[in-house]
């Protein structure tokens, strides 16, 4: 039976990688090179929420990402008055974070059970660090194309990158290309902006409270196979209110 997707598009962050841990590994050793042993203790949370508003100012295009590498450390940095260098120490940071390659749980396994699709990698990040980070884990190998933002001119949810993705895998018809990612402002925006269905990996069980409707929900990666497959089952009693006949195209 011919699979209902043949082209699918992942996300990194928090969807095939753990980012919250690469990010504590790689803070923590940038603080303690910069003799701030209490650095990630002190000051985490508030860089937490800087970078978070930062991320949304890049995704709605208000500025660059080489620039939110050095500002959200500016910030961080004027916040707690310290007299570090944040052009230095976002240099430092993202060094540290292309050796870090945590994967989440099921990544490798769904991978190998997409075999008969085209895997294709989308991430709105560094370049370098991002292929550091691929290059040293288990997934690497898997996919046809990566495509970073910094490279593709755009970054998600604008509908540019995915042309330039469609671009270097020779436009596969958008009825059987899926995105799978954890961010609804980024990667579930970004594939309806681009008029390609969605999955919105949502482990925790989050509330979905941005108006933004992705064409599935899913809890665990695997689940992710099923869809291809055109298999997803529903099941009562939870957010993940789908059936093949909700989601379905003739």
């Amino acid at each position: 039976m011919k699979a209902k997707y043949s082209t699918v598009i992942f996300d990194i962050a928090d969807t095939l990688m753990d980012f919250s841990v690469s990010e504590h590994a790689a803070l923590h050793n940038t603080f303690m090179e910069y003799e701030m042993p209490s650095g990630f203790l002190d000051m985490h949370d508030s860089y937490r929420a800087i970078s978070k508003i930062l991320w949304k100012d890049l995704e709605q295009g208000k500025m660059g990402l080489r620039e939110l590498g050095v500002e959200r450390f500016r910030r961080l940095f004027l916040e707690h008055d310290s007299a570090k260098d944040p052009f230095a120490f976002s240099a430092s940071y993202l060094d540290y974070l292309g050796k870090e390659s945590h994967l989440m749980a099921g990544a490798l396994e769904v991978l190998e059970g997409l075999t008969d699709s085209r895997l294709v990698i989308m991430t709105n990040g560094f370049g370098d660090v991002q292929k550091a980070r691929l290059k040293n884990s288990p997934i690497a190998g898997h996919f046809e194309e990566i495509i970073i933002s910094e490279e593709a001119g755009f970054q998600k949810p604008d509908p540019g990158i995915f042309d330039y993705a469609f671009s270097k895998i020779g436009i596969p018809a958008k009825e059987h290309a899926i995105i799978v990612g954890d961010s609804l402002t980024s990667d579930i925006q970004g594939g309806i902006n681009f008029g390609i269905d969605t999955v919105w990996f949502n482990p925790t069980d989050k509330a979905n409270d941005t108006g933004i409707q992705p064409t599935y929900e899913i809890q665990d990666l695997l689940e992710v196979i099923d869809i291809v497959k055109g298999d997803f089952i529903h099941r009562k009693g939870t957010r993940n209110d789908y059936t093949r006949s909700d989601t379905s195209r003739c």
